[in-house]
């Protein structure tokens, strides 16, 4: 199976504005963006959707919403912000790789 566009991003193989990377997920500007401040969060570990998510991804999935959390902060979301994840084709998931959009600099 081929590369999605994040594994190729989270393996340096084509460029993104990334914002913050650690040892479990990248953070990186989308190129569509749908406000002001328009963030992906990635997880590293390749997990096709939210519906493949198993028991032993829960630290992940709590460090990936700590990590927003942090973002939301240093990009002054501070009147709010949204948290997006699609699942799946009918919930509009167009790269088969778990991640999560931050939104937000405006009302939505």
């Amino acid at each position: 199976m081929a590369k999605t566009i994040f594994k190729q991003i989270i393996d340096k193989e084509i460029p993104a504005q990334i914002v913050y990377e650690d040892d479990l997920c990248v953070v990186f500007h989308d190129v569509h963006p749908q406000a002001p401040v328009h963030l992906l969060v990635v997880p590293k570990k390749e997990i096709v959707s939210f519906n493949e998510l198993t028991a032993e991804d829960t630290p992940l999935l709590g460090h990936l919403f700590a990590v927003i959390q942090k973002l939301a902060k240093e990009f002054h979301l501070d009147n709010g912000y949204r948290i997006v994840n699609n699942c799946g084709k009918d919930g509009g998931q167009s790269v088969a790789h778990l991640h999560f959009h931050l939104l937000g600099g405006c009302q939505l």
